[in-house]
């Protein structure tokens, strides 16, 4: 799990003098593995400003496609520029180097003589921003996002520092900034700013249909209709910058926000194109002889222990793993089914290892997710579809089939007994509020850091959640 050090302070206030390689050695001490440190943007020197394409004109005198281009930084004349990448035209938003500034790994721009014309700077790709590994194209910037001229350093906060986590099975929850800013909240004895209580679904109705058919393999189901989607709309700069740190590359919007409330929440989900579903919504087993073409283009049978998502006509996603290729948002989806579920670890697992196609989602859910983040993942994920892509939140169906969570008393002395160290009732009264806040654990109204008679432990489910005192 990558995530970046200004991410983080959205979820801990960490003081301004608190560094990336101090949140790592916190991350350490809290029992987590700490794989890398990253000081992006360390030896970036500017100016690197966003610019606008003029003119593309394409140089066939050489052995590969050479393009002559010119654009307005902001200044008094055009700047001309060399630039062999083919996926950007006239009119684009761009970043631009200009002569004099230094981009990752010590890369200084010059103006040079290249191709038989003076190349005055050069337009950049997502790599040579230090902002991903995409080389392919030229970064092409959404229309709106930034003004021509504007400090792309600041834009597409290029100083930052990154810290890359190697989530062991039993910590599931780091897989997520949310579970990420609980542990360093708690390293430091900082506030915790919990996302999910800014979100919680509305319009909850039965207008839909759907149904848990297997309660061996998922014991939620949360599904959200929004109508007058606009498919062409890009995804915001932040959230494309956020993904790329993360090491995800932006696709679409509807793809990019699933991936970012997954990341920022640890809930996955997954958008259907509404109208390629028939009748009732679904979770199953696979029954003999069926079969499911993955959005990865690989035609997969299915035994009867596979959980699926389906609806009256068959198979349409591998639950929690992989999404199907007939249901898939394409460019003229206008209404959108999302899905967020708890689906049982072990089911999701054994799934993701016979068909041997490990995704982000099945390596969370495999870990164990939370079962209260369905509704709150899909109320953010419904706010960002609307924000963004203009959408209209109609209904939600919200299927839940939980065993009740069970009440946990303890002794506050008990820390004290198990690890040789003492811990007052107060301290111990403290994280235990604290992680019930944060809907870790459902502790008993009863327990107060000043109750001091014994008590037992009666029962916990812990949902793969991990209480430090």
């Amino acid at each position: 799990m990558k995530f970046p050090i200004s991410w983080l302070r959205e979820f801990v206030l960490l003081p301004d003098d608190v560094t990336a390689d101090q949140v790592a050695e916190a991350l350490l001490r809290q029992g987590l593995e700490v794989e890398s440190v990253t000081h992006l943007g360390e030896d970036l020197v500017g100016p690197i400003v966003v610019a606008r394409v003029l003119t593309v004109d394409v140089l066939t005198e050489f052995k590969k496609p050479i393009r002559w281009v010119s654009v307005d930084a902001g200044e008094a004349e055009p700047r001309w520029m060399i630039c062999g990448a083919q996926n950007f035209q006239a009119g684009d938003l761009v970043v631009v180097v200009k002569p004099g500034a230094v981009l990752p790994g010590g890369f200084a721009i010059t103006a040079r003589e290249t191709y038989g014309h003076t190349s005055n700077g050069m337009v950049c790709s997502t790599k040579e921003l230090g902002l991903g590994e995409d080389h392919s194209g030229i970064l092409v910037l959404p229309e709106g996002s930034a003004q021509v001229g504007d400090d792309a350093i600041a834009l597409l906060n290029l100083k930052d520092a990154v810290i890359d986590l190697a989530v062991t099975p039993d910590r599931g929850y780091a897989l997520s900034m949310r579970g990420v800013a609980r542990e360093v909240a708690t390293a430091f004895n900082l506030d915790f700013v919990d996302p999910v209580n800014k979100y919680e679904l509305t319009n909850i109705a039965t207008s839909i249909s759907a149904a848990i058919e297997d309660p061996s393999g998922a014991d939620r189901l949360v599904l959200s209709s929004v109508t007058g989607w606009n498919p062409a709309s890009p995804s915001p700069l932040w959230m494309q910058n956020r993904l790329a740190l993360c090491g995800m590359r932006s696709i679409s919007l509807a793809v990019d926000i699933t991936n970012y409330v997954m990341l920022e929440l640890g809930q996955p989900l997954h958008a259907f194109d509404a109208a390629k579903i028939t009748g009732t919504l679904r979770v199953r087993r696979a029954k003999d002889g069926e079969s499911l073409e993955t959005l990865d283009h690989v035609k997969r049978s299915l035994i009867a222990d596979d959980l699926l998502i389906a609806d009256d006509d068959g198979p349409l996603a591998l639950a929690g793993t992989m999404g199907g290729l007939a249901s898939e948002i394409s460019d003229e989806t206008n209404s959108i089914l999302l899905e967020a579920a708890h689906f049982i670890p072990a089911v999701v697992g054994r799934m993701s290892r016979r068909h041997k196609l490990s995704s982000e989602a099945s390596r969370r859910l495999e870990r164990g997710v939370d079962p209260e983040l369905p509704r709150h993942a899909s109320a953010r994920a419904i706010q960002l579809l609307c924000q963004f892509g203009g959408g209209v939140h109609v209904t939600s169906i919200d299927i839940d089939n939980r065993n009740p969570t069970p009440v946990i008393e303890i002794d506050p002395n008990f820390p004290s007994r198990l690890v040789g160290f003492s811990y007052t009732a107060q301290a111990v009264g403290q994280h235990l509020r604290w992680w019930k806040r944060s809907r870790a654990w459902r502790v008993t109204r009863r327990f107060h850091p000043c109750s001091l008679p014994r008590r037992r432990v009666v029962g916990s489910r812990m949902h793969n959640e991990h209480v430090v005192i």
